[in-house]
């Protein structure tokens, strides 16, 4: 077809010439140092990815009692669940064909994992897309909350990065420089999308790990550390990720029934930590495949790459993770709480101190190096902050299998369940050395 030769085109025309001749004229440099050879690129493509997540959509369980109708329990959820949710589901080590079989299977939280700080990370998200809404074309991104990128490119921001649409995958590249605890979220439709559950834990593990150093308060020698601390201030023989968010069965009731929630009614209906609300906080989490967990807490799947439920609790097969926090007495141990909820947290501790050593990835330390730790009975911390916090476990009393202390959010204004769970002290030399955080 014959086309006006504008004036904008005949500058678009020109340029493109221009451009061509400037590249043909570099052309025999870059040819000479064969930085465009087919196998480098071929080998970029190929390399799998060290993480693969996917995100769809799914069906929760939260205790029916007491009843919301009517929003609460969801009349098109199926036995045993409850609750309409997004999510992410780690699906490393599926074929495509199991990977797409993970439809309507997210889970909540998203799984958590870690990485080592200054080592490459990559992680590829597919968007599986939302089988109960299929009138909703979301792109999807994997956002890490907090965390400093070169370039904008890998940071899941969709105005300044790149969005995931749906049955295509994008892969992340990751280098991370700064130890502590994170949290990550889809950024597309953010408040809905972290509402609706797609939220999780990652923390970066520091440099300093392997180093035997002697902490003076104690006199132990530890080789974990929260952070680079240079004086055994931040080693720790246990770690627990506790992972806030918050359900308003309303806005999850509307999305799974092709409406729209008013988000200035917004409530807590419930308080979720790792997911799950108090008692079932208290539940195993389910069985994991330690294998497949060198980065993540990797819980073990079907053959058909679904989830496996934990041991007893069906209606928890896509709540896997626990927020039970156990340990021996003697044990120091690390608390790594995010807050991925819209409202204030204060995570209190009875009867036991902690010692907070770093908020938002950051070691407290100040200007001149000094410490700027501090003990607290409760940690307050606002939404999408994240604290590190240390304890050591109180000698055992003797008289029961383990000494009991409950951790919870005083700032909850809600009773229906929530983010409520235990420290269990056993006696010294109980339990066997943690390998994996959460167990």
């Amino acid at each position: 077809m014959r086309q006006r030769l504008s004036r904008r085109n005949f500058f678009k025309i020109a340029g493109g010439a221009a451009l061509a001749a400037a590249g043909a004229s570099l052309a025999p440099r870059f040819i000479g140092q064969n930085w465009l050879a087919p196998t480098w690129n071929a080998g970029a493509q190929q390399a799998a990815p060290d993480l693969a997540f996917a995100a769809t959509d799914g069906w929760i369980f939260l205790p029916p009692d007491p009843a919301m109708a009517p929003y609460h329990p969801d009349s098109l959820a199926p036995a045993p669940f409850t609750t309409y949710v997004f999510g992410f589901r780690n699906v490393t080590g599926l074929d495509a064909t199991q990977t797409m079989a993970q439809k309507m299977r997210a889970q909540h939280s998203a799984p958590m994992f870690w990485v080592n700080q200054n080592t490459q990370f990559t992680l590829q998200l597919t968007n599986l897309g939302l089988a109960m809404r299929p009138d909703l074309v979301d792109a999807h991104t994997l956002h890490w909350h907090g965390f400093r990128h070169v370039i904008p490119f890998f940071d899941g921001e969709p105005m300044g990065s790149v969005s995931v649409p749906i049955e295509r995958n994008f892969t992340y590249v990751f280098r991370p420089r700064d130890p502590g605890t994170y949290m990550y979220h889809c950024h597309v439709e953010d408040i809905e999308h972290v509402h609706m559950g797609m939220t999780g834990m990652v923390f970066v593990r520091s440099a300093q790990d392997g180093t035997a150093i002697t902490f003076a308060g104690d006199g132990r020698t530890y080789t974990r550390f929260a952070y680079n601390d240079g004086d055994g201030s931040t080693g720790f023989d246990r770690e627990f990720g506790l992972l806030l968010s918050e359900v308003w069965n309303e806005a999850h009731w509307d999305d799974a029934h092709i409406q729209l929630p008013q988000w200035t009614d917004y409530r807590v209906d419930f308080g979720l930590l790792n997911g799950r609300v108090y008692p079932y906080t208290l539940a195993p989490s389910a069985p994991f495949n330690a294998v497949a967990s060198t980065n993540a807490f990797a819980v073990d799947r079907a053959t058909d790459g679904d989830l496996v439920a934990p041991a007893g609790f069906p209606e928890l097969q896509y709540q896997p993770l626990s927020s039970l926090v156990t340990c021996n007495a003697g044990d120091r141990v690390l608390l790594r709480f995010a807050n991925l909820g819209f409202t204030e947290a204060a995570m209190t501790a009875t009867g036991i101190k902690l010692q907070v050593i770093g908020r938002d990835a950051t070691l407290m330390r100040g200007r001149t190096g000094a410490d700027t730790s501090y003990l607290a009975s409760t940690v307050t911390f606002n939404a999408g902050e994240s604290v590190d916090a240390i304890f050591t476990a109180p000698p055992h009393s003797g008289n029961n299998p383990f000494d009991t202390y409950l951790l919870y959010n005083r700032a909850t204004t809600h009773g229906n369940g929530g983010q409520m769970t235990e420290i269990r002290v056993y006696p010294a030399n109980t339990l066997p050395p943690q390998t994996l955080p959460n167990t």
